[in-house]
């Protein structure tokens, strides 16, 4: 029935939701890390990916979109380190 699509619709939202929060809130500490305290950045980058990957485990982003943000934020990472000598 309609209604119960609705219920369905709801439930997932909300826990896609939850799982998009996630990803965005480890992506911003992950950024925030690379501007900071590079030392510390290596270790938000995989908490990122993490994040992303496990979004894409649930259902709540498409694989591809998650490999693109990885890409982004890995290559952003790169370009923030010091060149060695």
């Amino acid at each position: 029935s309609a209604l119960k699509r609705a219920r369905q619709s709801d439930t997932r939202r909300a826990r896609n939701r939850i799982n998009k929060t996630r990803v965005k809130n480890a992506v911003k500490a992950a950024r925030l890390a690379m501007a900071d305290s590079p030392e510390q950045a290596g270790e938000a980058l995989k908490a990122a990916m993490s994040a992303l990957n496990r979004a894409v485990s649930k259902g709540a982003l498409h694989s591809r979109n998650a490999a693109r943000r990885i890409a982004r934020l890995s290559k952003q990472m790169f370009a923030a380190q010091p060149k060695a000598a």
